[in-house]
Order: structure tokens, then C-alpha cells, then sequence
């Protein structure tokens, strides 16, 4: 089900460095690793967890930078599946960050 703004932003509030831009039904965030290969073993990272919850995000490496968006698609909307998502994704940040 769709999250109104007010969960939206209390969502946000609890995740880091994820953001929401204008109306669009996305969050995202870049994290910055210390090289390639490294942003490389986040986002294998990343899938492993995107696989086990079935909520796929939308992934571009740019060489130590990776940028992340979610959004359920099915829905048109931010839901829960991107908040929980959003928080897996926090855990498994500082592990790759060196």
C-alpha cells in the first residue's frame, strides 16, 4: 500500500542519507566507496538481500560511486517494501566503506 508524505518522511528520518526529490515516488541515495571493486561487492551485496525480500532497486555504478532508487513500481508508490529495503541497505553500507 502506498505510504502517505507524513510516513514517507518519518520512513526517511530513521534511514541514512536516502532522500526523496519533488513528488516523484522514488528515495535515493549514493554511497561513495574507496574503488571499483568495492562498489562492486556492495551491490552483489545489495542483490543478495534485493533477492531474499523480492524488491528489486534501480542500481548505476559510476567507478566508487554507486546510486541507488527505490520505488515500487507495482504501485506507482513509496511502501513499506522501500523503507525496509532502504534500512537492509544501511546495514550492509559500512561493511564496504573500509
Amino acid at each position: 500500500m502506498a505510504l502517505s508524505d507524513a510516513q514517507i518522511e518519518d520512513g526517511l528520518a530513521r534511514l541514512q542519507d536516502w532522500r526523496r526529490e519533488g513528488a516523484e515516488p522514488v528515495i535515493r541515495r549514493t554511497v561513495r566507496l574507496p574503488g571499483f571493486t568495492d562498489a562492486v561487492a556492495l551491490v552483489d551485496d545489495i542483490a543478495q538481500v534485493a533477492e531474499q525480500v523480492d524488491h528489486h532497486p534501480d542500481i548505476d555504478i559510476r567507478y566508487n560511486k554507486v546510486h541507488l532508487a527505490l520505488s515500487t513500481h507495482s504501485e506507482g508508490a513509496l511502501t513499506d517494501k522501500d523503507i525496509a529495503l532502504a534500512a537492509r541497505i544501511d546495514e550492509l553500507v559500512p561493511h564496504h566503506q573500509g
